[in-house]
């Protein structure tokens, strides 16, 4: 699979990753950790409207919200929550936000479900976490859908 069949945004940051060392690979998805924002006021009191993605090995939950821009393909802002002492969980959950927060159900629903091995880390990191990142893309893209559904 090449990055010409990913969003953009998507597409710049599994470039970067293809560029580098694998030592270098690994620090860049540390900065992604660094880089993932924090949940807005409206989410951090309620943990029920974040799902939580068992197969990560770190606590990682998620949700995603659509704006209501007033056409049947409004933004799809994406919200995770995973602690500091997980870098990797937060790493992947940081390319997946600034890859794909803000696109169309759309776009989100048409990124391969294997995209996480683009990123080069297969053999950096450990199975169970690629598994996890895996996990991660397949519940946006499950929980879009469902919103789509429900829009429709």
């Amino acid at each position: 699979m090449t990055t010409q069949a990913l969003p953009s945004a998507l597409a710049a940051i599994v470039d970067d990753f293809q560029a580098l060392t694998e030592p270098e690979r690994l620090q860049l998805l540390l900065e992604f950790s660094q880089g993932l924002p924090e949940l807005p006021e409206r989410l951090k009191d309620h943990p029920e409207l974040l799902e939580q993605v068992v197969e990560c090995q770190s606590p990682l939950f998620l949700t995603i919200e659509t704006e209501k821009a007033g056409s049947p393909a409004g933004a799809v802002r994406l919200f995770f929550k995973a602690p500091p002492e997980a870098p990797t969980t937060r790493g992947f959950a940081g390319v997946l936000h600034e890859g794909l927060d803000g696109l169309s159900a759309e776009e989100i629903l048409s990124v391969p479900d294997d995209m996480p091995e683009l990123l080069g880390l297969t053999r950096a990191i450990t199975p169970l976490r690629m598994r996890g990142m895996t996990a991660m893309l397949g519940r946006i893209k499950r929980k879009v859908a469902a919103s789509s559904a429900v829009r429709s």
